[in-house]
């Protein structure tokens, strides 16, 4: 008997130390490749990334998708669900219709002050921040609107990790993107992965639960709600 039990532990410990081997191996074999520096396209009025966006080439094919789900990346669709803003006027979509796997919405009209749009009834209600835009698409001045405004955008967005921003054309993601180096943020951590407007591959998220568009499933995404009510005014 106790030759059994003594044979039965060793096939036992050779289990379980071949499959600590074969974890090891795994896991030293599965690397991560470095991302690109942010490479801003000043051909694009917005600078979306040369090498990282969601632009679907004539090919079918669109870089972002070998950049999803990456556990050094945060990534961030900073849409309005539902945009005042006529977008209808220049081709694109007001409503937030498609998004993409790992992106949390977190509006940027509700971060800060919009830049002048090229386009009707832009948003102008509450925001975290008011900004004063330059000619040059800088930022001139930058003053929190709540006391809490501070810690709401360092709890949204981490500084120890590379931040994708993605909005619909590529203007809100620019300016989330400025927004957060005049804020301290790394610029060489941030990237604009641009406009999915032009997003025709197989990863998108449907939102749309109406044919007119007019209604969005909100709920199959990850939203970063903003109270402003509950928020103290300077």
């Amino acid at each position: 008997m106790k030759k059994i039990a003594f044979w039965i532990s060793i096939v036992l410990c050779a289990a379980l130390l071949a499959f600590a081997s074969a974890c090891t191996g795994s896991s030293a074999a599965y690397q991560l490749s470095p991302l690109p520096a942010p490479a801003p396209d000043s051909d694009n009025m917005f600078g979306i990334d040369k090498n990282i966006n969601v632009v679907t080439t004539e090919s079918g094919v669109s870089s972002i998708e070998e950049y999803l789900n990456r556990p050094d990346v945060a990534y961030f669709d900073v849409r309005m669900f539902y945009d005042p803003a006529g977008f209808s006027v220049i081709g694109g979509e007001a409503n937030l219709t498609q998004t993409l796997p790992g992106y949390r919405v977190v509006p940027f009209p509700y971060l800060g002050t919009l830049s002048e749009m090229p386009v009707p009834n832009a948003y102008e209600g509450k925001c975290l921040y008011n900004i004063v835009w330059g000619a040059d698409g800088g930022i001139t001045s930058i003053t929190p609107n709540y006391a809490e405004s501070e810690r709401i955008i360092g709890e949204i967005f981490p500084k120890d990790k590379a931040i994708f921003f993605m909005c619909g054309g590529g203007g809100y993601s620019a300016l989330a993107r400025t927004m957060l180096i005049k804020l301290g943020w790394d610029a060489n951590k941030i990237y604009n992965t641009g406009a999915n407007w032009f997003y025709t591959g197989d990863k998108g998220i449907d939102l749309k639960i109406s044919s007119t568009n007019s209604e969005i499933a909100t709920w199959r995404v990850d939203y970063a709600f903003i109270d402003f009510d509950t928020l103290t005014p300077r």
